[in-house]
């Protein structure tokens, strides 16, 4: 499952440049599928739609830092833990359970994002 900032969250930005696939935007933020990630064109994310994947995309929280569902993959394929959890002083990172994933899905969504 992916990890979600909850409303607890100190706005300190530790998370931020922990997550190895940009996946953390600051609240008020917008984001975009290409930011820290190989997609580039058109992108079809397993939760459907297509976009453009340097097309800016409507923030996720206005008031705190927020992790993209989509791009998030709890650091599968990059560390044994999410990192954005091991550094949050409030423990304000936590599995998003609207999102459940299996590690199959996780690697598959990583290697999706970080087309070699």
């Amino acid at each position: 499952m992916a990890i979600k900032i909850t409303d607890e969250c100190i706005n300190c930005g530790a998370c931020e440049p922990e997550c190895p696939n940009n996946a953390i935007y600051e609240g008020a933020q917008e984001w975009r599928f290409s930011d820290g990630t190989g997609l580039s064109g058109m992108v079809k994310p397993k939760s459907g739609g297509e976009y453009d994947a340097d097309e800016a995309q409507e923030p996720v929280d206005y008031d705190v830092f927020y992790i993209v569902t989509d791009k998030c993959t709890e650091c599968v394929g990059f560390h044994e833990e999410p990192q954005c959890a091991e550094v949050c002083p409030v423990d304000c990172c936590v599995p998003d359970e609207d999102h459940v994933e299996s590690q199959e899905e996780l690697l598959s969504k990583k290697d999706f994002l970080h087309l070699d």
